[in-house]
């Protein structure tokens, strides 16, 4: 449950969301001009390589978005978009739809800085927990979502988009991770102030592997599971799935069954998401 939000609460998240923003020389401002929701529209196509803004979020939509109160918004270097957001308020929880960061400036703290803005944009209207789903097998995303961001993984939902057909999604199982961000935890205060918590070196030395992975990127599966003995859990996700996707689609889609097999057993076993680790491997523990 997400504490009250108070002022103190509001005015820190937006001095540490500037600041990061400060830091990028980037602006954040919400896009409220036709002219700006299309440019972000065609900005998501390029990120997505779709062939058309009808397949993932138009400019019309951002339109009716922004204007009944929801969450539109770009990320400017010298007057240039290089990166933007899209959420809509659900029950109770501001859900971040789409956010992309153009392919030339990625990994580079544009992404966080977005979030922290959509963190203090959010908590100003009173509203403390953001959601979004990301594709399991993005290992950075993982990182970033569950370590950078300080997010908790709620869910594991198989093929939750059905098919998609916007270039990076085309012929895959939409397989999600849904996160929530409790914006006033320790965890996300933490990571606003650029603190991230990785996971333990001991947490990894004590888990036993559910899922490997080959010297040539394949899923493995080790010949013995590990004891149902309440011990962490490993799953591997491929070191580079785009670029897996583009020389051997097979050996991806065999990823996407075989990480959602080993997620799946574990949650149904008790075991929750608890990180990522760097060399790409989520950890599951026992519920608390």
């Amino acid at each position: 449950m997400t504490e009250q939000i108070t002022l103190d609460a509001v005015e820190e998240a937006e001095a540490l969301a500037t600041a990061a923003a400060e830091r990028l020389d980037v602006r954040m401002r919400e896009l409220v001009t036709v002219a700006e929701q299309h440019a972000a529209a065609e900005l998501l196509c390029r990120i997505w390589r779709a062939d058309s803004p009808d397949q993932l979020v138009n400019g019309g939509m951002m339109r009716a978005l922004e204007h009944s109160g929801n969450y539109v918004v770009g990320a400017y270097r010298d007057d240039v978009l290089i990166g933007t957001a899209v959420g809509f308020f659900g029950v109770g929880h501001l859900h971040s739809h789409i956010a992309g960061v153009d392919p030339a400036r990625q990994s580079r703290g544009v992404g966080f800085a977005l979030k922290q803005h959509q963190r203090a944009w959010a908590l100003a209207r009173g509203v403390g927990e953001v959601c979004w789903t990301f594709d399991p097998l993005v290992r950075r995303n993982a990182h970033v979502n569950l370590h950078k961001l300080g997010a908790a993984a709620a869910a594991y939902l198989p093929d939750f988009y059905g098919e998609m057909n916007d270039g990076i999604n085309t012929g895959e199982a939409t397989d999600r991770i849904y996160v929530r961000w409790d914006l006033l935890s320790p965890a996300a205060y933490a990571a606003a102030r650029g603190e991230t918590a990785e996971v333990e070196l001991w947490v990894q030395a004590a888990a036993g592997e559910l899922l490997g992975r080959t010297a040539e990127d394949a899923p493995r599966v080790p010949d013995q599971a590990p004891p149902p003995d309440g011990r962490p859990l490993l799953v591997a996700v491929p070191a580079d799935v785009e670029g897996l996707r583009g020389r051997d689609r097979d050996t991806a889609r065999a990823w996407r069954y075989a990480v959602r097999e080993a997620i799946c057993a574990a949650l149904e076993a008790g075991y929750r998401i608890t990180g990522m680790t760097r060399d790409g491997r989520y950890v599951l523990e026992v519920r608390a």
